[in-house]
């Protein structure tokens, strides 16, 4: 079930635009701390968390039908987007940075034969990571500030179709901002090309965070018709690529996005960048057991009831040895018993 949820921090707000039935969000107005917003994603993924999360806005839902995919937007830079009205949404205590690097990582240890598709980008950045089959399903997107501004001017982009209005394709800070749209719209428009990937049985991720509404306001103001424009534009265009994801996922997917004003501390991270499609972390820094192997569940009822039978078989013949009769119940003595008689 792939569940759709947009996280929009409107001077602190979580809001959820989308969900399946097999994720419960609480209609109510209770805070969640900034820093568990990853939580809240590995919850609804069925992954377990160190700390406990004590918050009612999160249900327990169907523990056996989990999301087939999560996707989080962070929008930089803006207290608030009218978001449609249909959604729940909640307050944000603390705004601090923070990643999806533990989801990512449980995702690609759980369901590392399988290859699931794990893709963190920030466009402005120009940060990637890539994981499982997201190298091949994604190796045409533009991940460089030159490839984006290239990528806009191809016929088939969104300044095509896309109403600009105050917003000008010839100012750099506002083809920054058309440039992070346009990567929402191939992302959907690449995996659609890869429908199988959305039916497999491993979970996907999409972690994106977009900093050109965060330029617009630095650049024109936020009291500006660009400001404006681009917000309407971004909501428009994060309602699209919303639906289009849930709608490739079958309805089973989740759909996050978070916008904020400015976070309360740095955000302390380890950079990473990955493109190709073999690469290999011998070395982990949240101490990880071992990748996890499905056959691992035969092969242990194999060796376990192979020892339980064993262990039966060693006590029921101890016991009958330990029991037995040896002028009765042994051949041995029956017959040297007879040879002693004819003698």
């Amino acid at each position: 079930a792939f569940y759709v949820c947009f996280l929009g921090v409107c001077a602190d707000e979580f809001s959820v635009l989308r969900s399946p039935q097999s994720v419960v969000f609480r209609d109510g107005s209770w805070p969640i701390p900034g820093e568990r917003i990853p939580d809240v994603a590995a919850l609804t993924m069925g992954f377990s968390v160190e700390d406990d999360l004590s918050w009612p806005g999160l249900g327990v839902g169907d523990l056996f039908h989990r999301p087939r995919a999560t996707v989080l937007v962070t929008v930089k830079g803006v207290d608030k987007l009218a978001l449609p009205v249909k959604g729940i949404s909640y307050p944000i205590e603390n705004a601090v940075p923070f990643s999806l690097d533990n989801v990512a990582n449980a995702i690609h240890t759980l369901f590392s034969e399988e290859t699931p598709v794990v893709l963190q980008l920030a466009p402005s950045e120009e940060r990637v990571y890539m994981v499982g089959k997201a190298n091949s399903v994604f190796e045409d997107l533009s991940v460089t500030l030159r490839q984006l501004r290239n990528r806009l001017f191809q016929d088939n982009s969104i300044l095509s179709s896309l109403p600009l209005n105050s917003l000008s394709r010839n100012n750099e800070v506002d083809l920054l901002f058309l440039s992070e749209l346009q990567v929402l719209h191939d992302i959907a428009s690449l995996l659609s090309r890869h429908k199988h990937l959305a039916k497999d049985r491993s979970p996907d991720l999409y972690s994106l965070e977009l900093a050109g509404l965060e330029e617009i306001g630095k650049r024109y103001g936020e009291d500006s018709q660009q400001f404006k424009d681009a917000s309407q534009i971004l909501v428009d265009s994060l309602q699209k690529f919303a639906d289009e994801m849930f709608n490739l996922y079958g309805g089973n997917a989740v759909v996050e996005v978070v916008a904020v004003k400015a976070f309360n501390s740095p955000l302390t991270r380890k950079s990473r960048s990955i493109l190709q499609s073999s690469q290999s972390e011998t070395e982990t820094p949240y101490n990880l057991a071992y990748p996890y192997n499905y056959n691992y569940s035969v092969i242990f009822n194999i060796i376990l009831w192979m020892m339980i039978g064993l262990a039966l078989a060693v006590i029921v013949i101890s016991y009958n040895l330990w029991n037995m009769d040896p002028g009765y119940d042994s051949i041995i003595y029956r017959m040297t018993n007879q040879k002693i008689r004819m003698d």
